[in-house]
């Protein structure tokens, strides 16, 4: 993506489309359905998408990696990394792996949740967290013969002290926004994942829960290179937010400026077919208006129908809020199993 060009390119081309004038490019429509049949489109539409990210750090740039510790956890193999993902903040990292593994092993990159754990960050990975409270997600992956990422988030774990709405604040003053630096750092941290010897780059998937879950569907909109895409509890319809009167319900960091004008939750996630794509749900969770859940559901049905792939899209509601049950759990992990 070239930085200079991006969001003030795209607006002003948005612009221009609003005003009747061709300028050659797809996708400004609300039918996602039409875009989604037409790969060039769906390109175009991840870059749309990309550039609503505001300012951030060249695509390209050199990244690097330093291992800070190695230890043996149960039946994993557990690496403390420090990343330099982005060129303006180091950004610290778990990499779990089975002990005895072959290489190349397919890979989950482990996205973690908001909740209000600022501390928390990546430890939600080898710890669980209080609204995931089964076994851990790195003892779960490793004996299921995969190896995992975690990485703290802006302002979470490792990275955190600075408030999320002064942070937040901050950001938009320097052309930035909170979600497009946290994404940024998730698709930098799938390409370190890709230089690993011990990575079969053709079996990643992406799970998380919350915030996590929204960064998963993001991560795979944004790069086919995700073949298996899990979310947990937080496929949010914007539109049924608004009208649910829940904005306050997410953290500031979800707001990305002018999303709404250009794209739907459903649209976002239509980016992912005809990849494998699993959604599970609390139908009394609050942060996913139920009407809305259902809108993307019949959204995302015609999609991966109208690509052939009616079998890789699926969505699970369960009789829960804001709570990962067992019976989502082993949901997930059959998913995993079969898809990667």
């Amino acid at each position: 993506m070239n930085k200079k060009t991006s969001r003030r390119d795209f607006i002003r081309k948005s612009a221009m489309a609003t005003a009747g004038i061709s300028i050659g490019m797809d996708g400004f429509s609300s039918n996602f359905k039409q875009c989604a049949s037409h790969a060039e489109s769906r390109d175009e539409r991840r870059s749309q998408l990309y550039n609503l990210l505001c300012d951030l750090p060249p695509r390209d740039r050199k990244i690097s990696a330093e291992v800070v510790s190695i230890e043996r956890k149960n039946d994993y193999i557990l690496e403390k990394l420090s990343l330099d993902l982005n060129g303006q903040q180091l950004v610290p990292a778990w990499f779990a792996k089975p002990v005895n593994a072959i290489a190349p092993m397919p890979v989950i990159l482990f996205s973690h949740s908001h909740g209000g754990y600022y501390k928390l960050g990546k430890d939600e990975l080898i710890k669980g967290n209080t609204y995931m409270p089964g076994t851990p997600y790195a003892d779960e992956l490793t004996q299921m013969g995969y190896c995992v990422l975690s990485i703290d988030h802006w302002i979470f774990g490792e990275r955190s002290g600075r408030g999320e709405s002064e942070f937040f604040k901050e950001t938009l003053w320097r052309g930035q926004c909170l979600w497009g630096m946290m994404v940024y750092d998730s698709l930098r941290a799938l390409d370190y994942l890709c230089q690993r010897s011990e990575v079969d780059t053709a079996k990643i998937g992406a799970i998380g829960m919350s915030m996590g879950s929204t960064m998963s569907c993001w991560l795979s909109a944004l790069d086919t290179r995700v073949k298996a895409c899990a979310d947990i509890c937080c496929l949010t319809d914007f539109d049924a937010l608004i009208a649910d009167g829940g904005l306050d319900r997410h953290g500031i960091y979800y707001y990305v400026p002018s999303l709404i004008k250009y794209f739907s939750a459903s649209d976002i996630n239509a980016l992912i077919a005809p990849r494998a794509h699993f959604s599970v749900a609390g139908s009394r969770d609050n942060l996913t208006p139920i009407a809305g859940l259902l809108r993307i559901d019949n959204d995302l049905k015609n999609t991966y129908h109208s690509l052939g792939a009616e079998n890789k899209w699926k969505l699970n509601i369960y009789d829960t809020d804001h709570f990962e049950t067992p019976e989502m759990r082993k949901d997930l992990l059959d998913f995993l199993k079969r898809e990667l």
